[in-house]
């Protein structure tokens, strides 16, 4: 090969890598950008009702252009279910605990959980029944709900078959809903300790081992 072949192939690999840069400097802009329409919807959220959120809202907030997120999401809908699963994704995380736990560091990150995201759980399940979008995530939320209560209290449905193991899931379910955090710490205001306690207390007889 020539030094001017050798010269051309190195301007060449220099070009591509150029090229490679700039594409990956892009998606990375175009994920951040995503990530910010994502987090300004869902901090809209907790302060608007959904008939109130528009695109205009949230374009203006992000920084962005309301064509940027109908690109990106495809409308109103679209942008609200990618927001509430990223939300989602995130509430999540947070209630991860052992199946073999202590009930009090189960009902304790159940709690804590409830302080964090309890008012927004409660907003969107008012909404749901007129918004579809809406309904779309309380049902995967309850499905979560209960598969979460059958790994955190799965000592207490061990040995359990067919209708009264589903019986005791959906008890311990209903003992540990969002509503029964609502009636306790918003409708009668006990404080955050007694919450856990009385929630333990409503716990008790269903984790007895089964005869």
């Amino acid at each position: 090969m020539e030094v001017g072949d050798r010269g051309a192939v190195g301007v060449g690999r220099a070009a591509v890598a150029k090229r490679q840069y700039r594409m990956g400097a892009r998606a990375e802009a175009a994920a951040a950008t995503g990530e910010r329409i994502l987090e300004t919807a869902e901090a809209a959220f907790d302060e608007l009702p959904f008939d109130e959120l528009t695109l205009a809202v949230v374009a203006e907030r992000a920084g962005v252009s309301v064509q940027t997120i109908i690109r990106r999401f495809g409308g109103k809908d679209g942008l609200f279910l990618a927001t509430l699963q990223h939300a989602g994704a995130k509430m999540a995380a947070g209630r991860t605990v052992e199946p073999s736990g202590d009930p009090k560091e189960i009902v304790g990150v159940l709690i804590d959980h409830y302080e964090e995201y309890g008012d927004r759980l409660l907003r969107t399940l008012a909404q749901e029944d007129r918004v579809p979008t809406l309904r779309v995530l309380t049902d995967l939320g309850r499905g979560f709900h209960l598969a979460w209560c059958e790994q955190a209290f799965a000592p207490a449905l061990k040995g359990l078959r067919g209708a009264k193991r589903e019986r005791r899931a959906a008890q311990l379910a209903a003992v540990t809903d969002i509503y029964v955090w609502k009636v306790l710490r918003r409708d009668r205001q006990l404080g955050i300790a007694q919450t856990k306690l009385a929630i333990l207390e409503l716990l008790e007889p269903l984790l007895e081992p089964s005869p």
